[in-house]
């Protein structure tokens, strides 16, 4: 999928950047405009960047927090009530092995609670048999989906001043994506990295891109390591006050590489770490095909792909409830789907060994 080069600095970069978004909320267009255009800078030269001012009231982020350890607290039989194999819409708890993102492997040491836009029973795409619409799976803890909602909620928000600020960056009609995401399967995850004594080389989460358009990240923890274009792992440490922003698949492919999905990874964890990502999507039957200023006689347009297949696709071929429903026969991959890492640093690298 990867035919774009790489800026210098995306080879090179040895640090994350921080961009103050407090602009975007400004009645001012130029504030706007000038965050866009930080923003557009990081996006491609790294991929991954910080953001400050935000916005979200800190003790959102309290309540996600407490009520994550309240859950992941629970015996593993009470978790396993709302496991995700049992929902038709890859909603609930994830126990530690049920995904593997490095290549469909088992072993990310880690457990998951997953949640996205919570839709009635009745919705018509989840009674259609959407696999990424539907309501979500709620534990029976006091207060924990009015604390995941509420996060959920404002998170969200800030994705849709990103998502615009992301396309006045790149030149076009400010509502060039905004306009496809009106009913996203955008989903928030919460995830629980248990205490590892022997952090040194454990894997919490392997090497991948996210399928999304792009991710808005708060841990609690250090272990976050991206890619740069020279092949080497950079630390993303949290910073207090930030947020952790970076390009999935979907920006990648509407750019035409332009913006690149860096690789990332969870290693080291030496203590506990939550992390809650947030990513931000577009509709589910969004095709998203390179946007024509970026196709060029040295760059031709790589093949399209629908927004919420693409993300399906490769979630049923990291999660071992899916890959088993593959197995048999009772699931079948979308016409197209790609396989695992096709996009990002890990991709270039690959093109160019082979």
């Amino acid at each position: 999928m990867s035919s774009a080069a790489p800026s210098q600095a995306s080879r090179s970069f040895t640090e994350v950047p921080v961009v103050d978004i407090s602009g975007l909320f400004s009645d001012e267009h130029a504030d706007r405009e000038r965050v866009a255009a930080a923003i557009g800078v990081a996006a491609r030269d790294v991929g991954f960047f910080y953001i400050s001012g935000s916005g979200i009231d800190e003790t959102l982020f309290d309540g996600l927090l407490a009520a994550a350890k309240q859950f992941f607290a629970l015996p593993l039989e009470e978790k396993m009530r709302t496991y995700i194999g049992l929902s038709r819409c890859h909603r609930g708890y994830v126990p530690v092995g049920e995904e593997g993102v490095e290549s469909g492997a088992i072993g990310d040491l880690k457990e998951a609670f997953d949640t996205a836009l919570d839709l009635p029973v009745d919705d018509p795409d989840h009674a259609a048999g959407n696999p990424m619409l539907g309501p979500n799976t709620w534990p029976d803890l006091p207060g924990f989906a009015d604390a995941v909602t509420a996060y959920y909620d404002a998170a969200l928000a800030v994705g849709h001043r990103l998502l615009w600020a992301f396309a006045v960056a790149l030149g076009e009609d400010p509502d060039v994506f905004s306009r496809h995401a009106t009913k996203t399967p955008s989903q928030l995850r919460l995830v629980h990295y248990p205490y590892n004594p022997d952090a040194h080389d454990a894997q919490g989460i392997g090497a991948h891109t996210d399928y999304e358009c792009f991710t808005l990240l708060k841990p609690t923890a250090p272990g976050l390591e991206v890619l740069n274009g020279a092949g080497e792992w950079i630390d993303v440490p949290p910073i207090e006050g930030t947020f952790v922003v970076n390009i999935g698949d979907l920006l990648e492919l509407w750019t035409n590489g332009e913006f690149v999905a860096t690789s990332h990874r969870v290693r080291k964890v030496a203590e506990e770490r939550y992390s809650f990502p947030l990513f931000f999507n577009v509709d589910y039957h969004t095709e998203v095909s390179p946007l024509p200023q970026f196709v060029t006689p040295g760059a031709p347009a790589r093949p399209s792909l629908r927004a919420g297949e693409h993300l399906f696709a490769q979630t049923a071929q990291t999660f071992a409830y899916l890959r088993r429903r593959i197995d048999t026969g009772e699931l079948v991959l979308p016409d197209g789907a790609l396989q695992p890492n096709q996009f990002g640093q890990q991709a270039r690298h690959a093109d160019r060994i082979s």
